[in-house]
């Protein structure tokens, strides 16, 4: 079950190809006027950055994604590894126990000394909601043990919501701006973006302690299967549908509504699932029918670390807006 090798939004292309001529930090660019990046970005896995994009950086890359380790078992996992998507999902249909922790901050001091060796002035770090995971406390505790400045950014929020907001940071790094207006870039597109998702059973999310016990009822009572969203941080009930159909019809419902509220050309779609491709896919090609003024969706799995608490099953959309260098300045 690997992510889609589809190629990343025509717009996220065209930004890669101006990426690649930018010279590494500290060292002069071969054409005028291409800018110099004087910030690094660092994110955790559960951004959930397409494939596609990542094979398209720069080999020197300002960006570093730092895995978040999964455990199956006894076994611990990290993200990236060969197969650890179908481990997970032999694990909970097994009901082997899926457990996951935040990265140590270690791993980030690693990642900021080593950016700052390739001579980058500064960093900013963009995590993982604080309500789902302690990823950003464990790159806090990090940055107060390196010599260059880190800035933390809590998205509040989670998957390719997040990993929006890494793009928009990496492309304002990328054009060669400061530490404050990369982190505002990255804090403008998360505010833009919403995750909405629906998960055949809550089991696995109560197990992680990413809903209350009360909300966990409603997978089990009448066949209710619920419709969940991403806000403030948190994983908050939206409806609750009486069949898996009507469910993914309203999702569809909700995203179309969202999207169509939102500036024409500016809306950015993704979608993500966890063992189910061919129902992502369907998914896709009617938001696409929906809203034939937005770019098709990008379609990936979830990365591990989310996986293991949505379970078997999930289909998430994200709704992102572009944010314009003027809007991103003024949040």
């Amino acid at each position: 079950m690997p992510d889609s090798k589809a190629a990343p939004w025509p717009w996220v292309r065209a930004r890669l190809s101006a990426l690649r001529p930018a010279a590494r930090p500290g060292v002069a660019a071969s054409g005028a006027g291409v800018p110099v990046p004087r910030t690094a970005v660092v994110t955790d896995s559960a951004a959930a950055l397409p494939v596609g994009y990542l094979r398209g950086l720069p080999v020197h890359s300002l960006l570093t994604v730092t895995p978040m380790p999964v455990m199956v078992g006894s076994e611990i996992y990290g993200e990236g590894e060969d197969d650890i998507l179908e481990t997970i999902a032999l694990a909970l249909a097994a009901g082997t126990q899926v457990k996951t922790s935040r990265p140590s901050p270690g791993q980030f001091e690693q990642a900021y000394r080593s950016l700052q060796q390739q001579g980058y002035q500064s960093v900013v770090s963009v995590h993982i909601s604080s309500d789902l995971s302690g990823t950003a406390d464990s790159a806090r505790l990090a940055a107060q043990r390196v010599g260059i400045p880190v800035q933390v950014i809590d998205s509040r929020t989670v998957g390719m919501a997040q990993g929006m907001a890494v793009q928009a940071a990496v492309e304002a790094a990328a054009g060669g701006a400061g530490q404050a207006s990369v982190a505002a870039a990255a804090e403008a597109q998360a505010e833009r973006t919403k995750v909405y998702f629906y998960v055949p059973s809550l089991e696995q999310l109560r197990r992680g302690g990413r809903i209350g016990a009360a909300a966990s009822l409603w997978g089990t009572m009448l066949a209710i299967k619920p419709l969940l969203a991403v806000d403030g941080g948190k994983i908050i009930p939206l409806e609750k549908v009486r069949s898996a159909a009507k469910a993914v019809a309203r999702l569809e419902e909700i995203v179309a509504a969202d999207a169509q509220a939102r500036p024409v050309g500016s809306v950015r779609l993704a979608v993500h699932h966890f063992g189910n491709p061919e129902e992502a896919e369907g998914l896709a090609v009617r938001l696409s029918a929906a809203l034939p003024h937005c770019p098709a969706p990008q379609i990936s799995s979830l990365p591990a670390v989310l996986a293991a608490h949505a379970g078997l099953g999930v289909l998430a959309v994200i709704v992102g807006q572009e944010v314009t260098s003027s809007e991103s300045l003024s949040t």
